[in-house]
């Protein structure tokens, strides 16, 4: 029997070939839940041992404490939040509201699926090894280095971060390729003018993806280097810097709050559209800040780095930049008010979801231009008000 023989008698083997976007849609989304799930875990262990004085699930160090955090962030970001977000209903959704039978490449889109689990296989058998890497999500040398932690969990990791970037890779090129070639019959300007809220969310996402991932690959591949091939990047003894490694990774970690939330303005939008019964509200401007977020939010990961060190002159740069984004996130929120407030509403649970972001995303943003403020940040640095920001 031949192996197309094979996959079309095994029904689960064509859920292992298939290139259809729905049937990827839902393993992604399945993927994603799993990811989750695992994720939730290590957080209900941090919320346990923080619920009670003294030593509940830990022993007589942090080291199983940091690690939970750690594979929390992990497992959340990479393995539920973009699987689902993006992979899951963009796969769903876009091809759909684009009226195309598939996406521009089916092949590569079920390729850009099969390198998740294989990543999120490495994340785990990383946490077999001395219990895993207890050194934050972020992998800050030299925690991440071979003298802040010897053992081969951390190369792991690394490897993990590898496949899930070219997973990511993969299909931001095939979100782009599959709305840049599957306009039809339409003029660019009213293709671009036409085009749904979250399927926009989803080109700019993509293109995000694209320009940050590569970075955050090769800062991670530096840092195998210095693990095991005698170099010295972020070894500060040996003429490097682990400064160098905090540039590269919220170059690629700032861009990547907005790679979460950017699909999420997109479904926000139809489904406030949808349950307002009427057009968002100003839909170019809506439009014009979706892109100015994403371009702005890729010129401002320095707020993340504040205590490190700047001078005064790059924190002016970071605060300022950081601060103007308040601006087109602000024409978001009265747009989607303004959507609201002219509109039928219809309290069912999508819309009450909707509303309910609306609020919290509101307050986050309110911490956010107070966390933009240099001076400001660093007296909040290290405490549960950054926590609740970003959270």
């Amino acid at each position: 029997m031949s192996l197309l023989d094979w996959c079309c008698v095994n029904n689960g083997a064509r859920w292992i070939f298939t290139s259809l976007h729905t049937w990827i849609g839902l393993i992604y989304i399945i993927a994603g839940t799993l990811g989750g799930s695992l994720g939730t875990a290590y957080s209900l262990c941090m919320r346990w041992e923080l619920g009670m004085p003294g030593y509940v699930l830990v022993v007589d160090n942090f080291h199983d404490y940091n690690v939970w955090i750690t594979y929390h962030g992990i497992l959340m970001i990479f393995f539920m939040v973009m699987p689902l977000m993006i992979g899951g209903i963009g796969n769903l959704i876009l091809p759909i509201q684009l009226a195309a039978p598939d996406m521009v490449f089916p092949r590569l889109n079920n390729l850009s699926f099969w390198f998740l689990p294989f990543s999120l296989l490495f994340t785990l058998l990383s946490l077999l090894i001395e219990n895993g890497f207890g050194g934050g999500w972020t992998l800050y040398a030299p925690l991440s280095s071979i003298i802040g932690h010897e053992d081969a969990s951390v190369d792991l990791l690394i490897f993990a971060i590898h496949f899930a970037g070219i997973s990511s890779l993969l299909g931001a090129i095939n979100f782009i390729s599959t709305l840049l070639r599957m306009r039809w019959t339409l003029e660019p300007y009213y293709y671009w003018l036409s085009l749904p809220f979250y399927s926009w969310s989803i080109f700019i996402t993509a293109w995000l993806l694209v320009l940050t991932v590569p970075v955050f690959a090769g800062a991670v591949t530096l840092l195998l280097f210095d693990r095991h091939f005698n170099n010295s990047f972020y070894d500060p003894y040996t003429g490097g810097d682990p400064l160098l490694y905090q540039h590269l990774f919220w170059f690629f970690g700032h861009p990547e709050v907005y790679i979460l939330i950017i699909p999420g303005f997109g479904i926000i939008s139809e489904v406030i559209s949808k349950y307002s019964k009427k057009y968002i509200f100003g839909r170019e401007g809506m439009i014009y800040a979706m892109n100015s977020i994403a371009l702005l939010g890729s010129i401002v990961w320095g707020h993340h780095m504040y205590t490190v060190g700047l001078d005064v002159d790059t924190r002016a740069y970071f605060t300022a930049t950081t601060s103007v984004i308040a601006i087109p996130t602000g024409i978001k929120i009265f747009s989607w008010l303004g959507t609201l407030f002219t509109g039928e509403i219809t309290l069912i649970i999508p819309n009450l979801f909707s509303l309910g972001f609306l609020f919290l995303f509101t307050f986050g943003g309110f911490t956010g231009i107070i966390l933009a403020n240099s001076p400001l940040d660093i007296v909040f640095h290290d405490c549960y008000f950054v926590v609740g920001h970003f959270h």
